[in-house]
């Protein structure tokens, strides 16, 4: 029997080990199966070299737990360890024979994963004895037996042992108990080891019989040796394809459609990415996507390995040039990642353009899925969206496609405006908004429909891309003012009647939380509505992108109250009668009323000329004293005049009436106001 110290720089690796070089403790059944594939693939290399004659046999391997004796084996049929190389690879931790063994075989070694050496000693996580039993495939080798407790000490001696191979026995430790359930091995082979390449066994199958579960003789395979991802795509039939899909992903509605990648230059990469069908306005799930490497489950967190916007995606990559055991920074870092991630979104894009070019129908027809996916990857990844522009579609409130040139040439001679400017109007909901779109549509325009998570920073984004263009919520401003040409229409009301008017109409507004209306007016058409409501587009728009989690600035606009201007059309017959009926009602009261202010103003204005030029003390008292009366009484008979204006417009009804019409149309009339509303409109009827 052979005793020694393992070579290693310090008394502490294994704490190291236990600790802080595998985060995730689970991952050492991982690492040791890797191990055993490598193993296994090792002596298939060798055979189909012709430097191993002997019979490969069942290469199987076989995992096992005994929760009596408190272990776990780990059985491969692999190349085996002499005691030489126990001493190489085992006992020099900072020695990898994987390097030895590529090297020679490099042209030949495309199945073989290669590392021996740490990821043996992530067994030390979970165990506080190890052994290996193992028998080299050479000829005349003698089996031999290492065991170490977790110090650095161990022992090497001959056993006997039939076949060729190597048994990895885990004494689990009292922390980590676990991992002798059958049911969480289960869980650990199934997300770490479902598609290794080599047959994995644990258990035996069971069928039903009699009326119980039996087990029968016939090995329980957890895995799929040769997965979807590493066939030739013009092998696969669709269906292989959707029962993959479904496979990985149970409970999921089928995808949208799929992509195969497969590149061995510059890099070596396989998989299938699919696009999944994502409710609209939901939280978007990531970690969707599952990394391999050479078929060995590494991890679904994959930000910093493919495009930010592809994490919607779900699916598998798989690629040898990723690292097993790395941080996320190197990770992100890495310049073969970063070229993988490059690559990724080009062969997207590309598949995307190959999908609408061969069928332009079927990609409409998807297109209010799929569109989250694009807007995302336009909006956080430039070259994709210089892809993207080709294909990317607009959808107009009809229903139909169109690309954004194709969209340009169709708006060109009619919605662009005095200053040059194509104007893009857009609704974010076709319900609430349908007057104002109709009055669009009405004059000839084309309104696109705009109501998805992402739209909001699209239209944003598509502003600034755009040449001489802007987008505008078809709900801004008065139709007149969405696209400004050069006519001009003339408003019959004089100043004192905007002046009555704008008290008339502000008296008779609602109170509504977080809402202020500012009474404007509009030289518009006989035609048009009397009275409408709209919002500022800049106001809204930093509004709507707060809603959407724009942060920063965006959070200040969130804060703001909701600013609407009430529109009055005042060349509408319906304005115009509200006007006679005012003043023949209290035409005579307002007019004194205003007369007396207007003379008092002028008072005001003679007696602040004379106080110019003086310094506070240089004004008598009696100038003070009566400057302050003056507007007592400027103020008083101002709130007599508005006093009368508004009695007049409680009274009239179709004051009322023409601001609900106004509020309706905009979602805005609820509960007791609409109950009064449909009461007003029975009696008017």
């Amino acid at each position: 029997m052979q005793k020694g110290n393992i070579g290693i720089t310090t008394e502490n690796i294994f704490p190291i080990i236990k600790k802080y070089l595998y985060s995730d403790h689970e991952i050492f059944l991982r690492e040791l199966i890797s191990n055993a594939v490598d193993a296994t693939q090792k002596l298939k290399t060798l055979s189909s070299v012709g430097e191993y004659k002997g019979e490969l046999g069942d290469l199987t391997i076989r995992v096992s737990v005994n929760k009596k004796e408190k272990t776990i084996t780990i059985s491969d049929k692999g190349i085996g360890m002499t005691a030489e190389e126990i001493d190489k690879y085992i006992n020099q931790i900072a020695f990898s024979g994987a390097n030895d063994f590529l090297e020679k075989y490099k042209k030949d070694a495309n199945a073989i994963i290669g590392h021996f050496g740490l990821g043996f000693y992530s067994a030390f996580m979970v165990s506080d004895k190890v052994e290996i039993v193992t028998k080299s495939y050479k000829e005349d080798a003698k089996a031999v037996k290492w065991t170490c407790d977790g110090s650095p000490e161990y022992t090497l001696e001959e056993v006997d042992k039939k076949d060729r191979g190597t048994d990895i026995i885990l004494h689990i430790d009292k922390d980590n108990k676990q991992f002798l359930e059958e049911e969480e091995i289960e869980k650990l082979l199934k997300k770490y080891c479902r598609f290794l390449p080599v047959p994995i066994a644990f258990g035996k199958e069971k069928e039903w019989k009699d009326g119980k579960e039996i087990e029968t003789d016939k090995d329980r395979i957890i895995n799929e040796t040769n997965p979807l991802w590493v066939r030739k795509p013009s092998e696969i039939k669709e269906e292989e394809y959707l029962k993959f899909y479904h496979e990985l992903y149970p409970m999921s509605e089928d995808p949208l459609f799929h992509i195969h990648l497969n590149v061995d230059y510059p890099f070596n990469l396989t998989g299938i990415l699919y696009f999944p069908k994502l409710k609209n306005n939901v939280e978007v799930q990531k970690n969707k996507i599952q990394l391999y490497c050479n078929q060995v489950y590494v991890t679904d967190s994959v930000e910093g390995i493919v495009p930010e916007f592809l994490t919607l995606l779900h699916g598998v990559i798989d690629s040898p040039d990723i690292p097993l055991n790395v941080s996320r920074s190197y990770l992100q870092s890495d310049t073969n990642v970063k070229k993988i991630s490059n690559h990724i979104t080009k062969k997207v894009a590309d598949r995307l353009e190959e999908i609408f070019k061969k069928d332009r129908k079927k990609f409409e027809e998807k297109w209010d899925d799929l569109k989250i996916f694009i807007e995302y990857g336009m909006l956080t990844d430039e070259k994709f969206y210089d892809r993207a522009k080709k294909f990317a579609l607009l959808k107009n409130v009809d229903g139909k496609y169109f690309t954004f040139d194709e969209y340009k040439e169709i708006i060109k001679a009619n919605q662009t405006d005095k200053d040059k400017q194509l104007v893009y109007l857009y609704t974010t909901n076709e319900l609430e908004q349908h007057s104002y779109i109709e009055a669009a549509k009405n004059k000839g325009y084309d309104v696109l429909l705009m109501d998805g998570q992402l739209d909001i920073h699209l239209v944003n984004h598509l502003e600034q891309k755009f040449e001489n263009s802007r987008f505008v919520r078809v709900d801004s401003d008065i139709v007149e003012k969405l696209i400004p040409k050069d006519e001009k229409l003339e408003l019959k009301l004089t100043e004192k009647q905007k002046e009555d008017l704008t008290t008339i109409f502000q008296s008779q507004l609602p109170n509504q939380d977080k809402a202020n209306f500012i009474v404007t007016f509009e030289a518009l058409s006989e035609d048009d509505v009397p009275v409408m409501i709209t919002q500022q587009e800049f106001m809204r728009r930093m509004k709507d992108m707060n809603e959407l989690g724009g942060g920063g600035a965006m959070m200040f606009y969130g804060d703001l109250p909701d600013s609407y201007n009430l529109v009055v059309n005042g060349n509408h017959s319906l304005i115009q009668r509200i006007v006679e009926d005012e003043e023949k009602e209290i035409g005579e009261k307002v007019e004194s009323l205003r007369n007396k202010i207007e003379s008092l103003e002028k008072k005001k204005q003679e007696l602040e000329k004379a106080k110019e030029g003086k310094k506070d003390e240089e004004v008598t008292q009696a100038e003070k004293d009566e400057l302050e009366e003056l507007n007592k009484k400027i103020n008083e008979l101002k709130e007599k005049k508005e006093k009368e204006l508004t009695e007049f417009a409680s009274k009239e009804k179709l004051v009322s009436q023409l601001i609900d019409l106004a509020l309706l149309s905009n979602n805005m009339l609820k509960g007791q106001a609409l109950t009064k509303f449909v009461k007003r409109s029975i009696e008017l009827i």
